[in-house]
């Protein structure tokens, strides 16, 4: 008679399978808490204590851990030495394990939870259990996912699990304990663990993708294995369009991330109009009209088939103003019904909110500030045989940018009370533009940007030309670079063009010749000592 061990946390359909071996003439062996549910059901059960001779102790801490049972799992039925092993100290093989595993992602992912907790819900057994019948595949069908239950059970009924889909079953469960194994890792070893000299990194597949950049290439979406958290694109809903795609997300990274400096800024309302993961618009606005409305105007040319993100909730008056303009997502905290119902005809318009209710706003911070790094405090990127890992970029907030230590004027005019408001929406709008980033912004509103251009001086050209195409005026605007000016060329190009007050991170060996060239110019000119390269 075959025998299976049966020893599991989460006990969803766990009777019904129990109930389908016993009924294909097979033995269960169980531990405390399983044995009992099962039991309680009127199915047969030996006791793992009844099976090794010794009880389970210290809280079912040691339970399954014993030569009785390991062997009984790991023996090749096409071994002598094996068989004769098992005969001689009369033990029995277990020719199936349904283990499932003490939740301790659930666990950690509770507010407040302690290192006790956490260390008590650090499973021994059920890893040993599963990682031994997933070395004897072969032989023993491991199973440690409810989902698998009922396939095992047709193929039983069909004569035998083949060994194709053991081998299946045993990849899930290596997979398993080994993604298990990370979060434990990650957890106990979060401070400076990142960077260690080897690193585990639990991931789950969130969802799969319709193709990657192009429609050759695969893509799915992967989130932090860990319990809760959905922080990031993984925690937004999407309610109205189609499936997203792989650029979608990349947009729609690039849209939160430009909103982040301003997802604290309430009551203005900050709007983000991004194509191709870098902003053609960005403004803040008093109200989720006037904020898309402003950054509309930055490039309105652009903006078709963009993603837009907003820091408020959106109201019938912002739906109607995107009547005209195809977007490709768009996401907010939230929508009201009336803003649903007009943007309902948009059929291809993906709607997403942290929430899962559209009408009740959730809360975008824990989206924009967290932006879903695969660890709490890396991003990575992926390159050419391996990846590439970094301590993510803390967005500058405008109200903390005038006080900086850091920042200081370097030039004999200093910025005026409104020059000192542009430039701080300036430096945080810049954070997001992809390098060299250039960004010519003024009343809380960017009117040209000059972004991913070979030098600085082209994207200091480009976010001059972008703005007179758009109908902008330069003169009295200021202007944003992400890294120094390594000559003065960009600072005359802008000077020309009417620019009047710049904010950069300084640190050039040719900072005493822009100073200079900004002094003849009559700017004023504020260094930070930051770098905000975003490649």
């Amino acid at each position: 008679m075959p025998r299976a061990l049966i020893s599991v946390y989460d006990k969803t359909g766990i009777i019904e399978f129990a109930r389908g071996l016993v009924a294909r003439g097979w033995e269960i062996v169980s531990t405390g808490g399983t044995a009992k549910a099962l039991r309680d059901v009127g199915i047969p059960v030996h006791d793992v204590s009844g099976v090794t001779g010794f009880p389970e102790i210290m809280g079912g801490r040691v339970k399954t851990l014993h030569p009785a049972i390991l062997a009984g799992i790991l023996a090749r039925r096409d071994e002598g030495e094996d068989a004769e092993a098992l005969r001689s100290l009369g033990i029995v093989p277990i020719d199936l394990v349904a283990v499932n595993l003490y939740p301790f992602e659930a666990t950690i992912a509770r507010a407040g939870v302690t290192e006790g907790e956490a260390v008590e819900q650090v499973d021994v057994g059920g890893p040993t259990m599963l990682r031994a019948a997933a070395k004897n595949f072969a032989h023993v069908i491991v199973v440690c996912d409810p989902s698998d239950y009922e396939p095992v059970l047709h193929d039983l009924e069909r004569g035998g699990v083949g060994l194709d889909r053991r081998r299946a079953l045993a990849v899930k469960a290596f997979t398993r304990t080994a993604a298990y194994d990370a979060v434990i890792s990650g957890f106990f070893g979060e401070d400076g663990g990142a960077f260690a000299e080897s690193w585990v990194v639990p991931l789950r597949k969130a969802q799969d993708l319709r193709y990657g950049e192009n429609p050759d290439q695969q893509a799915a979406l992967y989130a932090p294995a860990t319990a809760g958290a959905a922080r990031g694109l993984v925690g937004l809903r999407q309610h109205q369009g189609k499936e997203l795609s792989y650029n979608n997300l990349l947009d729609l990274d690039g849209a939160l991330m430009a909103v982040a400096p301003f997802s604290d800024d309430a009551p203005s309302v900050a709007c983000a109009i991004v194509k191709h993961t870098t902003p053609c618009g960005l403004a803040t606005g008093a109200t989720a009209l006037d904020a898309y409305r402003r950054a509309l105007a930055t490039d309105p040319e652009s903006a078709f088939g963009s993603v837009i993100a907003l820091t408020a909730t959106v109201d019938g008056a912002a739906a109607d103003a995107m009547a005209d303009l195809f977007v490709e997502c768009l996401v907010a905290p939230g929508f009201t019904a009336d803003a649903l119902e007009r943007l309902s005809g948009k059929k291809n318009l993906r709607i997403l909110t942290p929430a899962a209710d559209p009408t009740q706003p959730g809360d975008l911070r824990s989206v924009v500030t967290r932006r879903g790094h695969i660890a709490a405090a890396v991003e990575v990127r992926g390159v050419l045989g391996g990846l590439l890992a970094q301590s993510p970029s803390e967005p500058p907030r405008p109200s903390e940018f005038r006080s900086g230590a850091a920042v200081k004027v370097v030039t004999r005019r200093a910025p005026t009370d409104a020059e000192w408001q542009d430039l701080a929406f300036a430096w945080a709008a810049v954070w997001s533009v992809k390098s060299n980033a250039i960004v010519l912004a003024r009343d809380g509103m960017a009117i040209g940007i000059g972004a991913g251009q070979m030098s600085r001086v082209d994207s200091c050209h480009l976010a001059v030309l972008k703005a007179h195409q758009a109908g902008h005026e330069t003169r009295g605007s200021v202007l944003a670079s992400d890294a120094f000016f390594p000559f003065r060329d960009g600072v005359d190009v802008v000077a020309e063009a009417g620019v009047t007050a710049i904010v950069q991170p300084g640190g050039s060996v040719r900072d005493p010749e822009v100073i200079a060239a900004a002094d003849e110019h009559g700017m004023s000119m504020v260094l930070t000592g930051r770098r905000l390269f975003r490649h």
